[in-house]
């Protein structure tokens, strides 16, 4: 069964310094029929204006992802961790029993990056923070795994079995297998693709699962995020 979110029906918010698009519920956004999937609880897009950014601010009880895509953040938290992330890199913070941090662009470009958050496997694990850069070329014509419970393929972790892959591909057919139980998103950052006949483009998502399997057309160069969840 394949659900689709068009870019066009999200959640919008535009705070002049911040402009959001949310594919759940979020913040004032509330939309019953899309307050999440599975254990995907948020997935914004944002875009965060030069000079700007969210001040110190508490989380609890989720594991929060943080794609940057164009721009660079800067990063500060309560355990003492301090960062720049720029369009290479991949953040991951477990709030667990909690954790304060700031996000903000000091810089003169605008920032464009992805926030998901994930409900995690169990709560009061411990807060922890990480964040790493990652090659394009190895997710040139390939799934690169950013994300995983395990940490495998040197991927950054997460305290729920579930898996974030990137991709940069140009037109074919891929085929992707879904394990039993288990349920897929893609999110396409830019680009065109088709699944079942429908035609994704950039900030179209698409939930998938009761299948074992699945094609994807890629239409035209494409960068994409995808989502194996339990």
């Amino acid at each position: 069964m394949i659900r689709f979110r068009p870019a066009s029906e999200r959640g919008q918010a535009d705070h002049g310094w911040l402009r959001a698009r949310h594919a759940f519920s979020f913040a004032q956004y509330h939309d019953p029929d899309w307050m999440g999937w599975r254990g995907l609880r948020v997935m914004n897009e944002d875009r965060i204006a030069a000079s700007s950014g969210f001040p110190s601010h508490p989380h609890r009880e989720m594991e929060i992802i943080t794609v940057v895509l164009s721009g660079a953040i800067a990063h500060e938290d309560s355990m003492g961790n301090c960062g720049i992330l720029t369009s290479k890199d991949v953040q991951t913070m477990s709030a667990g029993r909690g954790i304060i941090h700031s996000e903000s662009n000091p810089y003169l470009e605008e920032l464009h990056l992805y926030q998901i958050w994930i409900e995690p496997a169990k709560q009061g694990v411990t807060p922890r923070y990480d964040q790493k850069s990652f090659d394009p070329l190895d997710r040139t014509g390939r799934w690169q795994l950013l994300v995983s419970e395990d940490g495998e393929s040197e991927s950054l972790t997460i305290a729920q079995d579930a898996r974030i892959y990137r991709r940069l591909q140009t037109p074919s057919t891929l085929e992707n297998s879904i394990s039993q139980g288990r349920g897929q998103w893609i999110q396409v950052i830019s680009g065109s693709i088709q699944l079942d006949g429908v035609t994704l483009v950039s900030g179209d998502g698409a939930a998938i699962d009761e299948v074992d399997s699945y094609r994807m057309d890629v239409v035209e160069e494409s960068d994409l995020l995808l989502f194996d969840l339990p």
